[in-house]
């Protein structure tokens, strides 16, 4: 990973996050009610609601709002159903693009995406084309200004804790997990009070292609911004070296 920090990027996207608070408690509301509904609405028995609520913690989600969406998905009053779904396909010269949405109207979902990529010159492939590119794994980043620990004690921490590996950035360390081991190195970080930027299961591209002409930058950048404006979407990966 070294080379390619995402900390930029993931700055980026929280920046944005916060001048959309309203779109993105939304979608952590969903993902809370698809873990509840899983795993039930104690956080101390359901690791993947753990997860959640520190996802959201690093969201600036206020507690009380994480209690109400926790209670709302136990109740599940408006009976609305989510489903995860992935889609996957190829953006300008041949980026790799993963797009994971939680929907309660598959069809609706399945348009938008197509929408997105048709109208940023790209295209729609079929499930694991691109995924067989990317290796799933924990990602937890941590801002260098933020932690005590120097670069030895950190990497002692998260071995210890199971990690697979620490990488040094210029803004921020990286560790990384396996996705079975990532909630209890997670949790151990945050007992050893290590301050994250974020913490989450994610998609690393094994490598990673460039776009050499403003006009494929441009229309990269219209399927991501489509992608970012749909309600439907979650998570977008890609191997677009920036």
């Amino acid at each position: 990973m070294s080379g390619h920090s995402k900390f930029a990027n993931i700055k980026h996207k929280k920046e944005k996050n916060d001048a959309a608070k309203g779109k993105v408690f939304t979608m952590l509301g969903r993902e809370i009610q698809v873990a509840v509904k899983a795993g039930g609405s104690d956080p101390a028995s359901n690791g993947k609601l753990r997860d959640i609520i520190a996802k959201c913690k690093s969201n600036n989600m206020p507690n009380d709002t994480i209690d109400r969406s926790i209670k709302k998905a136990a109740g599940n009053e408006e009976g609305v159903e989510y489903e995860t779904i992935r889609y996957e396909g190829y953006g300008p010269a041949g980026v790799a693009i993963i797009v994971e949405a939680l929907t309660d109207n598959r069809n609706r979902a399945a348009a938008n995406v197509r929408n997105a990529f048709t109208k940023g010159g790209g295209n729609m492939g079929t499930s694991g084309c691109v995924s067989f590119m990317f290796d799933e794994k924990g990602l937890i980043v941590i801002d260098r200004e933020e932690v005590e620990m120097d670069e030895e004690e950190l990497m002692m921490a998260a071995l210890d804790a199971g990690a697979e590996d620490l990488a040094a950035e210029e803004d921020s360390f990286e560790v990384t997990t396996s996705p079975d081991d990532f909630s209890a190195v997670r949790e151990a970080l945050e007992k050893a009070g290590i301050p994250m930027v974020s913490a989450e299961i994610t998609m690393i591209p094994q490598t990673y292609t460039e776009l050499k002409t403003d006009e494929d930058i441009k229309k990269m950048n219209k399927i991501l911004d489509l992608l970012d404006e749909d309600d439907d979407v979650q998570n977008v990966f890609h191997n677009w070296d920036e």
